[in-house]
């Protein structure tokens, strides 16, 4: 399994759009083949920070996701969203 989180820092008078663009990534992303996990965490420590936290079955459905129409979409779309680069972290992980 992989684990993937993207750290997101959002411009704060776009924040209201980078919510609707995340509700329409997220359950397409949810239904995907391969993936276990697709959430969005809102930061307590700084403000307009969110962290999307995804479980991958393998590369492969990594790949697949990034190629995904829904994901280009959004992706296309993000750039108006950030104040900062996304900090993107893959981990190996297994359930224990």
């Amino acid at each position: 399994m992989l684990i993937v989180h993207a750290h997101l820092q959002i411009i704060p008078a776009q924040e209201e759009a980078f919510h609707e663009a995340v509700q329409a990534l997220l359950p397409a992303s949810r239904a995907e083949e391969g993936n276990i996990a697709y959430n969005l965490m809102k930061s307590t420590e700084q403000e307009h920070h969110y962290t999307m936290v995804e479980l991958w079955k393998d590369q492969a459905a990594i790949a697949s996701h990034n190629a995904s129409e829904h994901f280009q979409t959004f992706v296309t779309h993000a750039s108006a969203f950030m104040a900062a680069p996304m900090d993107l972290q893959v981990f190996a992980g297994e359930r224990v």
